[in-house]
This record gives structure tokens, C-alpha cells and sequence, in this order.
């Protein structure tokens, strides 16, 4: 039995996977949040190029990767997969534990998948410059990384909290070539409303997306670009799954149980869509489950409804579970899981009962991961460690039952540049957090307004 199961660079996927095609029921269609009727190219063509807007829009099965791109995943695609016998032997279970790891990546996690792309479809537009958001660091710094691979400027906005606890990946982007700033910040309106309003604030993802924005669209030669929740941003990502399916075959195996993440979507989506394929069309029966934080439950305790993306209200109307646009997450760690809402794809899917949704919290989630650092060698990054929380509970109850379980999961980067997070965890200061039912209710009862009519 081989620990890990490599690829050659021939077996990079010629085209993406777009799941719209196989759903049983298509997403409801973005709406202008002016007019309530549904967006269309010249809504998004400020602030996205039109092969990215085109991509979104699309309900094709399979859409080539451009060579250019294909030629830059190179540097670290395909990425392994590695049979997690450490962490079987560690909890003992008769389950089968496989991990796609990310983390070989430039940036250390999953994000250049979409990074590239996004870079290259600006480059062949005219564009000078790129804004964009990052939570904890890592889509920042696949931008920046992506933008120096095609001679773009990029302007990052990161969020408060984790430009404090994280300024390793400040540096990581500024190395790059780019440029980051706090956010809030003053450098535009949004921001500076959020701050006269609440100085002190930490700071969410939202605000950060309302800033790029509005840095984007005030400039002809600039656009904006998203590190998830978009369609064509999961699409990018599903290259993780696709290079996994080869990888489960070469194994002799195939998961019973798929688990990711989920902030935004891109994380889950990259890996459990081409899988999902398999249950939709060929009868597969593996579950799917995508792990949020309890501190910001979108899927298991938000509401399926249309909101905006970010916190100023600039984006289109997306269906989607949330929280409210308005809702601000408690400065856990795992700032890239920081976000109010889902992916429209991930929200339907989980609508219509095609995927699970589990919310755990932070402590359980380092302890997790200093299970698997202790037992397979890698110090995840605190996203990834919620899914290695959620695969250990899925281990432990196959040996509660007595059952041979199959699970793979996305381990969708490294914490070299957390350490700040575990040497809170281990100091003792970090804490669980819970959100009280009236606080969801009020968020939500704020945006009711924003639902088109019938």
C-alpha cells in the first residue's frame, strides 16, 4: 500500500467541471438589488472581465483550461494524495482515512486554482490592476502571487483581525508585489462608515469585499476579483476532485464520505463536485459534508433567502444561506471561514438535501489538529482543521458501529504562517463561541426587505 499517490503533469485536467449542467434543480439567478429582476453581463462587466463573467453565466458540462494556465499549474499540480494511515493507527478505527493535500501550493493552501485563472482572463482583457479581499491571508496571497505570474498590480484588503494576528502573510503578499491594507481602512467610503460607526471593529469579510469593490469600480483599468462563493471561482476549484478521482482509482478505493470546509463554497466545491457528479448520474450514494464554524453557522442555522455578498450592499442579490450582510463573526482564528454567507451552487445543493452541513467550534477544531500534526507530519492551517474535527468524528463512529468507511478530505493548506493561532490554543486564550438565536433572527429580519416580491 503506497502512503501517498502521486500523478504526472500529463494528468492535470484539460478543463474544469461546472456542476450547474448536472444539478437537478439550476440556481436562482442573481438579482440587481436596485430593480430585483435578474443581473445580467453589464451588471457584473465593472467589476469582471467577460471570460470570468461568461463562466459564471454558463450552464456547460466542461469548460477548457487555457494552456497559459495550465502550463502555471504545473508548478504544483497535481497535488498528492496521501492515505492518512498515522491518524487511522492514532484513533484507531477501521475506517480508511485519504487527504488531498493543497497545502504544496505557493501560497500553502488551494487558492491559486482560482487565483490563476482569474489573473490570466484580466491579463487578456486589457486590465492594469487587480483589487480583492482575504480573510486570513491565503487568498491574498494566491492573488498576488497569481497577478506577479501575469504583471498585474494587486491591491488587497485584509481583514482587520487577521492583518493583526497574521502579519506573515502581509509580508507573504507584499513579497509578491502587492499592496495590502487593513480593512476597514479610510481609503474608501465603505470603510470609513464601518469606522465611524464602530472604530474598534475586527473587521469581516464582507467589509473587505465592499472596499475592493469600490476600489475596482471607481477605475477603468482595475477589476475585482473574488477568492470564492462565485460560480466560476468553485469551477476553477474543481480540478482538486477531479485529479482526486483519478487518485481514489489508483488506490483501489472510493470515498463513502467527503469532507471540506466550506467559508465561502470554493474549498468544499473544489473537491466534493466531481464526486457529487458520480452520485447525480451514475448512482454513486457518498455523502458530502461541509464543515463551517459555529461562530458563523450559515448553512445550519442561517436562512436560505437573496442577500448581499458584502457588507455595503454593492454586490447583486445572491439566493444563498446567510446570516445577513450585516452580520459581523466573532475573531476566531480561521479567518478564511469568516464569512456571512454560502455559495449560491453550495446553497441549493444543500437546499435540495444534496449535501450535509456541520458547524463545529474552534477548540475542538485545534485539538484536531494537533492530532494530525502529531500523526501525519503536517501543521494544518485552522480552515483545514475543521474538516480533520469533522473526518475524526466520522473515524470514531465507524468504530463506535463497527463499520469500514471510506473518507477523504480536503486538506486545504498549512498553518506555517498560524503559528500565532496555536500559540493561543496552547496558551489557553482561545475560546468557543456561540451565537444566541435572537442575534441570527434580528440580522435576518434586517435584510427581509431585500427579498423580491412573490
Amino acid at each position: 500500500m503506497n502512503k501517498k499517490i502521486l500523478l504526472n503533469e500529463s494528468d492535470i485536467p484539460t478543463h474544469w467541471y461546472n456542476i450547474v449542467a448536472d444539478m437537478p434543480n439550476k440556481p436562482l439567478p442573481p438579482l440587481n438589488p436596485k430593480t430585483k429582476q435578474p443581473a445580467g453581463p453589464d451588471d457584473l462587466s465593472p467589476i469582471f472581465p467577460k471570460g470570468l463573467i461568461e463562466q459564471e453565466m454558463s450552464a456547460e458540462q466542461y469548460i477548457e483550461i487555457p494552456d497559459e494556465v495550465r502550463e502555471i499549474y504545473k508548478i504544483w499540480r497535481p497535488t498528492p494524495l496521501y492515505r492518512a494511515t498515522g491518524l487511522e493507527k492514532m484513533l484507531d478505527t477501521p475506517a480508511k482515512i485519504y487527504y488531498k493535500y493543497e497545502g504544496v501550493s505557493p501560497s500553502g493552501s488551494h487558492k491559486p486554482n482560482t487565483a490563476v485563472p482569474q489573473a490570466y482572463y484580466n491579463k487578456q482583457e486589457g486590465v492594469k490592476s487587480i483589487t480583492t479581499e482575504t480573510g486570513a491571508g491565503q487568498w491574498g496571497t494566491a492573488l498576488a502571487f497569481a497577478c506577479s505570474q501575469f504583471g498585474l498590480n494587486c491591491e488587497v484588503y485584509m481583514v482587520r483581525i487577521s492583518y493583526d494576528q497574521k502579519p506573515y502573510r502581509k509580508v507573504m503578499m507584499n513579497t509578491y508585489g502587492a499592496e495590502v491594507h487593513a480593512s476597514p481602512s479610510n481609503r474608501t467610503e465603505a470603510g470609513r462608515r464601518i469606522l465611524e460607526k464602530t472604530p474598534d471593529t475586527s473587521g469581516s469579510l464582507g467589509i473587505a469585499i465592499s472596499e475592493a469593490i469600490e476600489r475596482a469600480v471607481g477605475d477603468d483599468e482595475t477589476k475585482y476579483s473574488l477568492g470564492s462563493v462565485l460560480n466560476h471561482v468553485l469551477l476553477h476549484q474543481t480540478i482538486i476532485g477531479q485529479e482526486s478521482i483519478k487518485q481514489m482509482e489508483y488506490a483501489g478505493d472510493y470515498p463513502d464520505i467527503v469532507v471540506a470546509p466550506l467559508g465561502g463554497g470554493s474549498n468544499f466545491a473544489g473537491l466534493s463536485f466531481p464526486f457529487l457528479k458520480n452520485n447525480l448520474n451514475d448512482g454513486k450514494k457518498t455523502r458530502f459534508i461541509a464543515v463551517e464554524p459555529a461562530s458563523c453557522p450559515k448553512l445550519t442555522r442561517g436562512k436560505f433567502m437573496y442577500d448581499h455578498g458584502d457588507s455595503a450592499g454593492y454586490t447583486p442579490l445572491l439566493p444563498m444561506y446567510t446570516l445577513g450582510h450585516n452580520f459581523t463573526p466573532a475573531a476566531i482564528h480561521a479567518g478564511g471561514l469568516r464569512y456571512h454567507g454560502a455559495s449560491v451552487l453550495c446553497s441549493q445543493l444543500l437546499k435540495d438535501d444534496l449535501i450535509e452541513a456541520t458547524a463545529l467550534q474552534q477548540l475542538e477544531c485545534f485539538e484536531a489538529g494537533v492530532m494530525f500534526a502529531k500523526s501525519e507530519g503536517i501543521i494544518g492551517a485552522p480552515e483545514a482543521n475543521h474538516a480533520i474535527a469533522q473526518v475524526i468524528r466520522e473515524a470514531n463512529r465507524a468504530k463506535e458501529e463497527g463499520t469500514e468507511k471510506t473518507i477523504l478530505f480536503n486538506m486545504c493548506g498549512h498553518g506555517f504562517v498560524d503559528m500565532a493561532a496555536y500559540d493561543d490554543y496552547f496558551a489557553g486564550k482561545l475560546s468557543d463561541h456561540e451565537i444566541e438565536d435572537e442575534t441570527i433572527a434580528g440580522n435576518i429580519q434586517e435584510i427581509e426587505e431585500l427579498q423580491p416580491e412573490g
